[in-house]
């Protein structure tokens, strides 16, 4: 029998799945959502889209990959599952595969601190990790070490995956680092941008904690 905090999750994960492709972080059956869920998670289906989504088809899956129901998990389970395995703050992960942060990854370039808004992220940019087949453990182990140290990483000629305390927030930070991609691009139209000091960025994370601001909320 489903709890009431197990049928809210599916919802709550129904609901952001749907609003991540409204916003345009994902189109057709890419990306996928997950939430940390008792000693395992709940996570979007296989070939799961906006339009076939629900809470009922959501999947209960353990971290080493036991899974229950008629539908199977999303492919990347075991890289959700090593993001909860290694980051215990983690309480929901999101991948996508939106256009601005795919644009980046396809040239295995980091997000650099361009903007002060960088840090939102927890430091002074926004890693790429290399190539790897898609739901695969190899894949799933080097976003697992870029979040221990980040919210949120760049895949290599992929897209990108973030954590959150919850859904809802990991969610707009996949939006923002979508945002960010797309601003770093659009200066770099003009030429290279300045990147801020590592003064600046002593500084600004000193006035972050101080006012709780980004991922110090």
């Amino acid at each position: 029998m489903t709890s009431d905090i197990e049928t809210s999750l599916r919802e709550t994960l129904t609901e952001q799945y749907k609003y991540a492709e409204q916003i345009g972080l994902n189109e057709l059956s890419s990306g996928n959502l997950s939430c940390r869920f008792e000693d395992g998670m709940l996570i979007s289906p296989s070939g799961a889209s906006a339009e076939t989504i629900a809470p009922e088809n959501i999947v209960r899956v353990s971290l080493d990959g036991e899974w229950e129901g008629d539908r199977k998990p999303s492919s990347e389970w075991r890289m959700h599952a090593a993001v909860y395995q290694a980051q215990e703050s983690a309480e929901a992960v999101v991948h996508t595969h939106s256009d601005y942060c795919v644009a980046l990854a396809c040239q295995l370039l980091p997000l650099p601190g361009f903007h002060y808004l960088v840090g939102s992220f927890g430091g002074n940019d926004v890693p790429c990790v290399p190539y790897s087949t898609f739901g695969t453990q190899t894949l799933g182990d080097d976003a697992a070490n870029a979040l221990k140290t980040r919210t949120a990483c760049l895949l290599g000629n992929h897209g990108m995956i973030c954590r959150g305390k919850n859904l809802k927030s990991a969610v707009n930070l996949a939006h923002r680092l979508e945002i960010m991609c797309r601003q770093y691009l659009l200066t770099r139209q003009l030429g290279e941008p300045d990147l801020l000091t590592d003064e600046q960025w002593a500084e600004f994370f000193d006035r972050a904690k101080k006012v709780s601001y980004g991922r110090y909320i």
